[in-house]
């Protein structure tokens, strides 16, 4: 008997750009109820992927197809697969309702499928508003709808958290996570590694375009990496010397020392030993971060996993969310 095939399956897929390959026989599945997280420093090659994917560009060789077929073959495709990629545009003069009143006659989506793609994304009141007077998080969320009007089995979505605040991001997990809940496959590429970890079941990253990992969150994570643990103390420099002493590295910030190659029983033993007290102890796990950097060191990519933190508006701009 064949095995099923998968919702998104790329298959020894290469593209040359003047001669420089962007992406070098690069093979994947993206499974249905499962979000997969597609990570990679800038220039890896997850853009080019994912525009080879729904046929903006022309692969040198390989496939890139949905349930084996191409996307520019599948009938009515904004049924098969919804897609925000980081470059979305919109009509400034359009309404929320009216661009998605667009799409909806352009795909043959029913009417009933715009209210309800404004109510996930939360829009409803903001829908008769012209788009020229969104916020950034508000765009993305209209971005968002468009790709849902279609009630589609695969959702793509590149840097889906653009523009959204701390609320809005934590809504975005709880979409990506319902979706696949509803047996949807859903593929997203971020930079955000930290929230990636928190909402993804696999992991496919990739460096130089090439796959240097792929499989479940625990098994990327899981690699070789040492036990650590984290903890604090009343006396955290003494407590820090004692560990040293026994010949764990540390390193510390703020008032959290990490203790590298020990569990938590042997950090609390010389503790206890030597009357420090505690204040808090626990294992710690290797880190998507620390994954990602390790498998693509030698691209000398910036440390753009880790967010910084949001900036706030300019006085009399608009809210990155809607209220």
């Amino acid at each position: 008997m064949m095995p099923p095939v998968a919702p998104v399956e790329i298959r020894n897929l290469t593209k040359r750009f003047r001669g420089v390959e962007a992406v070098k026989d690069l093979s994947f599945d993206v499974q249905p109820a499962r979000v997969t997280g597609f990570l990679g420093p800038n220039g890896a090659g997850k853009s080019t992927t994912l525009r080879a994917l729904l046929g903006l560009v022309q692969p040198t060789a390989g496939t890139a197809t949905f349930a084996g077929e191409r996307y520019d073959k599948l009938d009515r495709p904004s049924t098969h697969v919804g897609a925000v990629l980081e470059d979305a545009a919109f009509h400034p003069g359009r309404t929320g309702r009216n661009h998605l009143r667009v799409l909806a006659v352009i795909g043959s989506h029913p009417t009933s499928r715009i209210d309800e793609a404004l109510e996930t994304v939360g829009l409803t009141e903001a829908a008769n508003r012209a788009v020229k007077g969104y916020s950034m998080g508000m765009r993305q969320r209209l971005a968002i709808a468009s790709a849902l009007l279609g009630d589609p089995q695969v959702l793509i979505l590149d840097e889906p958290t653009n523009g959204l605040d701390p609320p809005g991001i934590a809504w975005m997990r709880d979409l990506v996570r319902g979706q696949a809940a509803r047996g949807r496959a859903v593929l997203i590429s971020s930079h955000l590694l930290a929230e990636v970890a928190q909402s993804v079941d696999d992991v496919l990253i990739i460096a130089k375009g090439e796959l240097r990992a792929q499989g479940t969150l625990e098994q990327v994570l899981g690699g070789n990496e040492e036990t650590s643990t984290e903890v604090k103390a009343r006396d955290l420099d003494r407590l820090a010397q004692l560990v040293q002493a026994q010949g764990h590295r540390i390193e510390r910030t703020g008032d959290t020392l990490l203790v590298l190659g020990a569990e938590p029983e042997q950090v609390g033993e010389v503790a206890a030993r030597e009357g420090v007290a505690l204040r808090y102890l626990a294992p710690r796990g290797r880190s998507l971060e620390a994954a990602f950097f390790a498998l693509t060191a030698d691209t000398g990519a910036p440390a753009w996993g880790i967010a910084a933190p949001a900036t706030p508006p300019a006085d009399g701009a608009a809210p990155e969310e809607p209220t």
